[in-house]
C-alpha cells in the first residue's frame, strides 16, 4: 500500500505548476486553451473549452475544478483503509457542505427544487446526501432536520442552534464551517501521533490560518463582539489554542492582535498591514512547507494530504487566470490577484 501511494503522489507532484505555467496561461490564445490545460493535467478544465470559439463555460468552472479535485482524490485513496481513507474522504466533505449551504439558502429564498438541484456540486462516489428528498423539502425547518438525521449530524446539529437562536443566515454558514473544520481536526488527531510530525504540521498551519483569518474578519470586518467571535471559531489543539484564540478576539484593532501572537506567528507576519495579507503570507509559509513534506520521507498520508493541498492552491490560481481573463481583466490586475488570492473556506 506505501509503495503504490507513494508512486502515485511523487507521479502527481509532477502535476504541480510551476509560476511561468500560470505566465503562459495568461498569454494563450482562447483557441489554445484546452490543449493547455489538457498538456498541465487539467483534463476536467480543459472539457469546458468545447465550443468552436474557445471560450468557456463559466458556469461549469466551478465545478469542473471540484470534480478534478475528485478524481484525483479518487486514485489517492485507493490503497488507503481505516482512519487514514475516513480521513482524505472527509477533506472531499466541504464541497458536500457547500451543496447544504445551497440547499438552506435555496429553502430561505423559496427557489423551486429544480433550479436547486441544478446549483448542486455533483460529488460522484464521494456523495452522501439525499440530494433530490432534501430539495422536496417544505421549509428550511424540515431541511435541518432531514439533515440532522443524515451523515452530517454533527455538523449540522450546532448550525441549527445557532440560526434558531438569531435566524441569521450568516450565524448558519459560519456554524457549518466551524462544525466541519473541527470535525477534520478530530479525524486527523488519532493519524498526528502516529505518523510523525508532517500531517501535524499540515493541519496546524490549515487550521491555525483558518482561525485567525476567520477572528479578524469577524470582528473587524464584521464587527462582531468578542464572544460571538470566540464562538465561531475551530476548536483545536494547534498553536493558536482556545484561551489564545479568547485572548485574540478581545483585541480592538488588527495591529494589537498581530502584536500578540506567537513569536513565530508574529515573524511571519511582519511588515502585514490587511486581512487578506495575512492570509496571503500564512499560505504561502504553508504551501512551502506542505512542498517540503511532498518531498521528504515523510508518512504516506502526510505526502497525499501535502498534495492536494497544494493542487487546491494551483487549481484556486487557475481559477482566477480563467476567470480574470473572461472578464476582460488586464494581465497586471491578475497577477496580483494571485499573490493575494481571498480565503475560499468550502
Amino acid at each position: 500500500m506505501s509503495a503504490y501511494l507513494n508512486t502515485r503522489v511523487s507521479l502527481y507532484a509532477g502535476r504541480l505548476w510551476q509560476a511561468e505555467y500560470f505566465d503562459a496561461l495568461l498569454r494563450v490564445p482562447d483557441a489554445e486553451m484546452a490543449s493547455l490545460l489538457a498538456q498541465r493535467g487539467l483534463p476536467q478544465l480543459a472539457a469546458g473549452y468545447g465550443n468552436r470559439d474557445g471560450s468557456y463555460d463559466q458556469l461549469s468552472l466551478e465545478q469542473r475544478i471540484i470534480a478534478q479535485t475528485l478524481d484525483e482524490t479518487r486514485v489517492l485513496i485507493r490503497p488507503l483503509t481505516g482512519a487514514e481513507r475516513s480521513f482524505l474522504i472527509y477533506w472531499t466533505a466541504r464541497f458536500e457542505v457547500s451543496n447544504v449551504k445551497t440547499l438552506l439558502r435555496g429553502k430561505m429564498s423559496g427557489e423551486r427544487p429544480a433550479a436547486l438541484l441544478a446549483r448542486l456540486t455533483p460529488m460522484g462516489s464521494f456523495g452522501r446526501l439525499d440530494n433530490q428528498a432534501l430539495a422536496h423539502t417544505e421549509d428550511v425547518g424540515e431541511l435541518l432536520r432531514k439533515l440532522e438525521a443524515g451523515p452530517y449530524a454533527g455538523i449540522v446539529r450546532h448550525a441549527r442552534r445557532a440560526f434558531e437562536q438569531s435566524r441569521d443566515p450568516f450565524n448558519l454558514d459560519a456554524a457549518l464551517d466551524r462544525g466541519y473544520y473541527e470535525g477534520l481536526a478530530q479525524r486527523a488527531r488519532p493519524l498526528e501521533t502516529g505518523s510523525g510530525p508532517g500531517l501535524r504540521t499540515l493541519m496546524a498551519n490549515l487550521i491555525d490560518r483558518i482561525n485567525l483569518v476567520w477572528l479578524l474578519r469577524y470582528r473587524f470586518n464584521y464587527n462582531l463582539p468578542p464572544a460571538q467571535v470566540y464562538f465561531l471559531l475551530v476548536d483545536a489543539h494547534y498553536t493558536l489554542t482556545g484561551a489564545r484564540l479568547r485572548e485574540l478576539a478581545a483585541q480592538d484593532s488588527l495591529d494589537t492582535v498581530l502584536a500578540k501572537l506567537p513569536q513565530a506567528m508574529r515573524e511571519q507576519l511582519v511588515s502585514v498591514s490587511d486581512i487578506p495579507g495575512v492570509f496571503a503570507r500564512m499560505e504561502s509559509v504553508a504551501a512551502e512547507r506542505a512542498l517540503k513534506i511532498l518531498h521528504s520521507g515523510a508518512s504516506t498520508i502526510s505526502r497525499a494530504f501535502a498534495y492536494l493541498i497544494l493542487r487546491e492552491r494551483d487549481l484556486r490560481y487557475v481559477r482566477a487566470v480563467l476567470r480574470g481573463r473572461h472578464l476582460g481583466l488586464p494581465g497586471v490586475d491578475i497577477r496580483f490577484a494571485l499573490q493575494r488570492a481571498p480565503l475560499t473556506v468550502m
